[in-house]
């Protein structure tokens, strides 16, 4: 890896939130989230005034899908049931969701981005990386020029982290947000990255964090601090082995331009094992989220897909799949959470589960999409 590579990780700042908050600024300062239904939508009076739902008039499975951080200081959070953050904030504002807006706002943030550095790599809707290293300037004025840029298009703020690699730029992006600008070397490693918890390290789920706490290692440089022998033989060959490297800070990867999906899945590993009867509400409102997220996926990269399917893993670590071919190839979140339903019945839910997740295969561009009836179900086992 050459001495001066420098990525940058750019992060928008409670990008659903600020979005919402570009079209209701009298919100600003509220605890407001995003979970709603078009019928949270607000209403404008005769004098022009607006009138917002509140949280605790949710009635639903659904999940927070951002919040304020005025609403988080109150303990809400993106992924949390909605009606357990209204039992925690009451009076927090409820806008419903409204991707149209989200995927508009971010392709301002990406094009603007790009006036920077044309070589950048796409890993979310409000997130990018992008390769700096021949970029003109040192790199508080590079993260400068990229946070002026973002805000020009959008009057929106991003928070930016700069290192030698993507494991460690996507770390700093995160130290001073919302707003922040984060430089970060090799040496820095031992002083700012060693004392952050495990979990921070993407990749490492609440699972693992939860078995290198029983061993006694709660932050990355108790990780580091590990012989690899000692690393593979609690967690395997591979984990272990990139458990070791991440901890030092080393990433090899390059920042991707393109490439062809395969496919597109999210997936969530639960902090608890949960049952299909006794955790229903949980469970439903995490399966709604991650059809949402793999339709958001497919709008935002402009895909439909002919094949949908689940991933189910239980308390005893065997994981199952199921897959449903569609006639019609599908980019919508509630045609996508029919057809992930459809391969659900088809497993037998008496085991806790620890593992959910939601694919989508047999990718073809919108462009492409043939018109058809509506779609037909056939069965893949």
């Amino acid at each position: 890896m050459p001495d001066d590579r420098r990525i940058a990780h750019i992060d928008m700042d409670a990008f659903f939130a600020s979005c919402e908050l570009s079209q209701y600024p009298e919100l600003r300062g509220e605890a407001m989230v995003v979970a709603g239904r078009r019928s949270d939508a607000p209403r404008t009076n005769p004098d022009g005034t607006r009138e917002f739902s509140r949280l605790r008039d949710y009635v639903g499975r659904g999940v927070l899908t951002t919040a304020t951080y005025e609403a988080r200081a109150l303990g809400v959070h993106s992924g949390m049931p909605a009606m357990k953050a209204a039992r925690l904030a009451p009076d927090a504002i409820l806008l419903p969701v409204n991707f149209d807006l989200y995927r508009s706002y971010s392709r301002l943030f990406k094009d603007a981005v790009r006036s920077i550095s044309s070589n950048i790599e796409d890993v979310g809707i409000d997130e990018v990386y992008a390769d700096v290293s021949h970029t003109d300037g040192d790199s508080e004025a590079i993260a400068r020029k990229l946070k002026a840029a973002v805000f020009e298009a959008t009057n929106l703020t991003c928070s930016v982290g700069i290192a030698p690699n993507k494991l460690l730029a996507k770390l700093c992006s995160d130290m001073q947000k919302p707003d922040g600008i984060t430089i970060l070397k090799l040496e820095d490693v031992r002083s700012k990255i060693w004392p952050m918890a495990a979990s921070k390290i993407n990749g490492v789920g609440p699972k693992a964090a939860a078995r290198l706490a029983s061993l006694g290692i709660t932050t990355i440089g108790e990780i580091a601090s590990r012989d690899e022998s000692w690393l593979v033989e609690h967690f395997g060959r591979s984990y272990g082995a990139w458990l070791r490297r991440v901890s030092h800070g080393l990433d090899d990867r390059p920042v991707v331009t393109y490439s062809e999906p395969v496919s597109m899945s999210r997936e969530t590993t639960f902090e608890r094992d949960l049952h299909a009867v006794r955790h229903r509400q949980e469970l439903g409102a995490a399966f709604t989220r991650l059809c949402e997220q793999v339709a958001l996926d497919l709008q935002r990269k402009g895909y439909l897909a002919r094949k949908i399917g689940i991933k189910l893993r239980f308390n005893d670590f065997k994981t199952v799949t199921r897959d449903v071919t569609l006639s019609e190839p599908i980019a919508d979140a509630k045609a996508l959470r029919r057809a992930a339903t459809e391969c659900l019945k088809r497993v037998e839910l008496v085991k806790s589960i620890r593992l959910l997740g939601v694919k989508a295969g047999n990718l073809q561009p919108v462009g492409e999409a043939s018109d058809k009836e509506s779609p037909q179900f056939t069965l893949d086992f």
